[in-house]
């Protein structure tokens, strides 16, 4: 294996190939402007260069900011900056989604499928506090939006596919109308798998899934310079199995809908003003009923219910500009559990493992930019958050923090600024960033919250302090017609560190338990994380690139905190001529030397995956399909990663086929 890696890592360097669609906007009126200056962001599609009908995770996971905690083939945990979701904000267009379960098994990210999205937008640091209080950054998914008049007014897709690994089946269809005044866009997805098998061909019991997502969008034109627009997106999944989980998923269900009102301004300060409401809820199902090894039963239902509005307004002045947004949420968390016998008519326990908490969130958050020169360009800006909960049974919170309040209101400030020059071909940057967050709900309120990573149930804290973060980034790069390379690196050290700790009152709940943990402040931790990526143009058809990366974590005693991602490495190459593409690539991570006993961690080997595909376009009257075959881990390697629960070992080989037709 260590052979195998230096060859890999040999000519190494990593990279990030972005490529831009050329889209056709169509005016509603003709002005003549003096002079106009246009900066366009490239979006990827949500697609990775080596396949085509991704899931949202394994497109996050192309990115060097994000790593994932996975307990099964199903709704990964995204890690941004390496720090858990509880520290950094996940969001779709803006709007706070809080999932239904104690167990984080229904991330943001579990609840939108591919084909609905036209990309998201990964901020790191104190740079993503627009839509609330962070640590580790946001992490937005732009759901797709049609523009009015485009040149055909019908326009869809409709892709299919089959995985053999797992035997999954998929199918992802869109249909959008678009007229001068009026859109209308609509998509379905389907995905349906098995058990898969890993590099030994054993069957990995409990990783099936089966989810359906569909979503509506509907803009009318009020004005030349004015729309409305409503959306909604109905996801539901059934019978999803988790293998590093003593317990599997019944049942999960989500509506998420919004309205909102945009306004444009072709002169003045006030260039866009864009207001939404929104409303979502979510039932989560967790229960062990299809494991009849479980001695003792349990129900774990949890449901979310989330009110919220944001309004936004962009100002532009020569060569300065604004982005205010005020936002604002109202969210009621609630968590069952309760516990049988093998006879499941007697009942033996029930608790709240979230006591109905609300959350309510109000904050105002500003980022500037301005261009100094053609050369040189400083942004800057802050926010300030008022964030209040209240536990309805906070008896439960007595047993172990007698008297602690039933009301708790916290204020979280955040101020970041950043520096840019450019220089002929060269780049660099230098940032830094302070800001607060509050615990989450089950670091606050959580009760008898069972952890299968250590084996401890978890215990929340109202009384804890907000974590206090200081951040410093920078970035250094060079860029030709033929090649590009890029080095950045972050380094936190946030106060009030939140982890849990064992505490010396309590016996475990679940009998599967050694002990019982409760959520408690670190004087402080450090976070370093270091990514290079470079690509090169080797010949006109033939293109490389690669990322490299590297992340180290301590607590306050200079111990190991846990899920810190080793020296991993992603290396590829592409082909393309007419209408052939062929891409190869190779990833893996490093021996995981820095683990944490403490947090239930242990020590991963080194392993290296080697993926291939293909694919072939066909235009005919009108319509564009695409064809591609591909393997993931072709050479069937057996291995379990640093992030994988409980060290389940991943998918062995796994050929697949996507047919993707365009109209």
């Amino acid at each position: 294996m260590k052979k195998k890696i230096s060859i890999a890592f040999f000519g190494l360097f990593l990279g990030i190939h972005v490529s831009a669609q050329h889209t056709h906007t169509q005016s509603d009126s003709t002005k003549h402007l003096k002079e106009v200056k246009i900066t366009a962001i490239a979006k990827k599609k949500i697609e990775t260069d080596m396949k085509m009908a991704v899931s949202v995770d394994e497109f996050l996971a192309s990115s060097e900011n994000i790593s994932f905690i996975k307990r099964g083939a199903y709704a990964w945990e995204p890690l941004l900056n390496n720090m858990s979701t509880e520290r950094s904000t996940l969001t779709i267009d803006g709007m706070h989604v809080f999932g239904a379960c104690t167990d984080k098994m229904d991330p943001v990210t579990s609840y939108v499928e591919s084909n609905d999205l036209s990309g998201i937008n990964i901020t790191s640091g104190q740079e993503g506090n627009m839509h609330g209080a962070t640590v580790a950054g946001s992490i937005d998914l732009k759901r797709k939006s049609i523009p009015f008049g485009m040149e055909r007014k019908w326009s869809g897709a409709y892709q299919s596919g089959f995985e053999f690994n797992n035997r999954q089946f998929f199918n992802l269809s869109n249909l959008s109308y678009s007229t001068e005044r009026f859109t209308a866009d609509g998509r379905v997805s389907f995905r349906k798998a098995g058990n898969y098998r890993d590099g030994k061909n054993d069957e990995v019991n409990h990783s099936q899934y089966n989810k359906f997502n569909t979503s509506l969008g509907l803009a009318y034109k009020t004005g030349d310079l004015s729309s409305v627009r409503v959306d909604a997106i109905y996801d539901k999944a059934k019978d999803v199995g988790f293998p590093a989980l003593p317990m599997d998923l019944w049942l999960s269900r989500a509506i998420i809908t919004s309205a909102s009102y945009k306004q444009l301004f072709d002169e003045g300060l006030l260039r866009v003003w864009d207001s939404k409401v929104y409303f979502n809820a979510i039932e989560h199902y967790m229960d062990d009923t299809t494991r009849p090894e479980n001695l003792v039963h349990m129900d774990m239902p949890g449901w979310s219910t989330t009110y919220g509005l944001l309004s936004r307004v962009h100002l532009k002045k020569d060569s300065y500009s604004s982005e205010i947004q005020a936002n604002a949420y109202e969210n009621l968390s609630i968590a069952e559990m309760t516990m049988y016998p093998q006879n499941r008519s007697k009942k033996t326990m029930f608790a709240y493992s979230w006591p109905w908490v609300m959350t309510r969130f109000a904050g105002l958050s500003m980022n500037n930019t301005w261009d100094i020169s053609e050369r040189s360009r400083l942004n800057f800006g802050g926010s300030l958050g008022w964030n209040y909960n209240r536990s309805k049974y906070v008896e439960f919170n007595w047993i172990f923090h007698p008297a602690t309040p039933q009301e708790k209101s916290r204020i979280l400030p955040g101020l970041h600024a950043s520096y840019r020059l450019e220089i002929d071909q060269f780049a660099f940057s230098v940032g830094t960033g302070y800001g607060h967050r509050a615990p989450s709900v089950s670091e606050g309120y959580g009760y008898y919250i069972y952890n299968s990573f250590d084996r401890y149930d978890y215990i929340g804290n109202p009384d804890l302090k907000n974590e206090i973060s200081y951040e410093g980034n920078a970035s250094a790069g060079f860029r030709n017609e033929r090649m590009g390379v890029e080095a950045k690196v972050n380094y936190f050290y946030i106060q009030n560190y939140i982890v849990g700790r064992i505490l010396s009152l309590g016996s475990p709940m679940n009998y599967q338990s050694v002990g019982v943990k409760g959520y408690t402040s670190l004087d402080h931790a450090r976070l370093f994380n270091l990514s290079l990526n470079a690509n090169y143009d080797i010949l006109r058809h033939l293109h490389w690139k690669g990322m490299l990366s590297y992340a180290r974590a301590t607590d306050d005693k200079k111990g190991n905190l846990p899920f810190i991602r080793p020296l991993s490495y992603q290396t590829s190459l592409y082909f393309m001529h007419r209408k052939l593409g062929v891409w190869t690539s190779v990833n893996g991570d490093f021996e995981q030397q820095k683990y944490s006993p403490e947090y239930g961690e242990d020590q991963t080997p080194a392993y290296m995956i080697w993926n291939i595909s293909g694919d072939y376009t066909l235009n005919f009257k009108g319509y564009q399909a695409v064809l591609q075959i591909g393997a993931e881990n072709l050479f069937n390697t057996y291995y379990s990663t640093y992030a994988d629960w409980g060290n389940i070992p991943r998918m062995g080989r796994n050929i697949f086929t996507t047919l993707k037709i365009n109209f």
